[in-house]
């Protein structure tokens, strides 16, 4: 029985052609939006979330304030300084803390000038090896920095393939705001655009041709029990709340771990994934009640029929079904076919990323779960739309339909 409800509500479907379409475009529209965009949410967690692969569990990062965007440290009203570096060491469970520069610089090769992005690392040996496995560097070709070299750097990825016309390689020499610096090392691509386009120098080289004097853009903090990063981190506020003489909540510097960066990407990504929710089922709505509509005009036109197949013995559970199956097959077809779109454009999207941002690692991640979900909520919206207009016809009167 159930076989030839489908059958025949197919068979009306067909009938009705480019109309059947057009009711099904809202759950097309609803499903593909949430398909595409929660999709894509699992590879943007996961693209992001790997910008701050730089720090582990066991690694704080202390900067003053920022007023903007830019690298950390380069936007802040009042610079870190050799005082604030000491007030950090001598907390209780830190084992090592590094001052780090990060600058803007003009970088000249081959007659073409651009911006480039530096970072320094110190003369201390034991924090340039902390400095590179917290980086996660790994070399493409070349060699890493040494505490001892001088007017020497290592270039991400990027400045092999896209930055330059003309490709660097090891013994290249670059012009780094007008001084000129030996290519030693060039990194491997790696998934944080961060480290893709980077140009690591001498701590001593980048404050000669910056002219920087008692200056740190940002402190990063190894600590001695990662179970502990989140106590140590509130003493180093403590420490410089005391030094600075400010009271809680009127801090000019922050102390981060990497679970508050983590947590506040989680937070607002689940913010969107909410937003897109709504959205979605305002579109499913607006689908539904073209369902409905269709559903109805289906009635009106079909009500000869219905008095035909009452007069020769249908009774009203069985209009009822026929025209329930024929809304919910609505639904469904709508649901597949809106699934089919939001993967569609979900893998586009990737693509297009990871072509634009070099390194940056924006993968889709299929769920069936979803998928599955999706479509029977579409099923579901369509056999919910059909019930008004089914029981409407389930309960005409055979001979009052024969006369209509």
């Amino acid at each position: 029985m159930l076989l030839d409800y489908v059958t025949l509500a197919l068979r009306n479907i067909r009938k009705r052609g480019i109309r059947s379409w057009l009711t099904m475009l809202g759950i097309f529209i609803g499903i593909a939006a949430v398909v595409s965009l929660i999709s894509m949410g699992s590879g943007l967690r996961e693209a992001i979330t790997g910008q701050f692969g730089e720090l582990g569990a066991d690694k704080l990062v202390v900067q003053n304030a920022e007023t903007g965007f830019g690298p950390p440290g380069s936007t802040a009203v009042k610079k870190l300084t050799s005082h604030d570096l000491d007030i950090v060491k001598r907390v209780s469970g830190v084992e090592m803390a590094i001052p780090r520069l990060l600058r803007p610089a003009t970088v000249e090769f081959n007659d073409e000038v651009t911006y480039g992005f530096l970072a320094s690392i110190t003369d201390d040996r034991k924090e340039v090896e902390l400095i590179y496995e917290a980086l996660g560097l790994e070399l493409g070709s070349g060699r890493l920095l040494t505490a001892e070299d001088r007017g020497k750097v290592i270039v991400g990825a990027d400045y092999v393939d896209s930055v330059f016309d003309k490709e660097i390689r090891v013994g290249s020499r670059l012009i780094i705001q007008g001084e000129s610096f030996q290519v030693v090392g060039i990194l491997k691509k790696a998934s944080s655009f961060i480290v893709n386009s980077v140009l690591i120098m001498p701590e001593a080289d980048m404050k000669k041709i910056l002219s920087i004097d008692d200056e740190i853009d940002l402190i990063a903090v190894q600590v001695t029990d990662e179970d502990k990063s989140e106590q140590i981190a509130t003493d180093i506020e403590d420490a410089f709340r005391k030094d600075r003489k400010l009271k809680k909540g009127q801090e000019d510097f922050t102390v981060q771990t990497p679970q508050q960066s983590l947590q506040a990407i989680n937070t607002i990504l689940a913010i969107i994934n909410i937003v897109i929710v709504g959205i979605a089922t305002i579109s499913l709505l607006v689908g539904g009640i073209g369902i409905t509509n269709t559903m109805y005009t289906s009635v009106l036109e079909r009500t000869k029929e219905i008095g035909v197949m009452k007069s020769i013995g249908a009774k009203n559970r069985d209009v009822l079904g026929i025209f329930l199956v024929e809304s919910s097959l609505l639904g469904f077809v709508g649901g597949v076919v809106g699934a089919i779109i939001g993967l569609g454009m979900a893998y586009l999207i990737s693509f297009a990323v990871n072509s634009a941002f070099t390194g940056l690692t924006f993968n889709i991640t299929l769920s069936w779960p979803l998928i599955i979900g999706s479509i029977l909520f579409a099923l579901v919206v369509g056999t919910i739309s059909g019930i008004v207009p089914a029981l409407q016809a389930s309960r005409m009167k055979p001979v009052e339909a024969l006369r209509s």
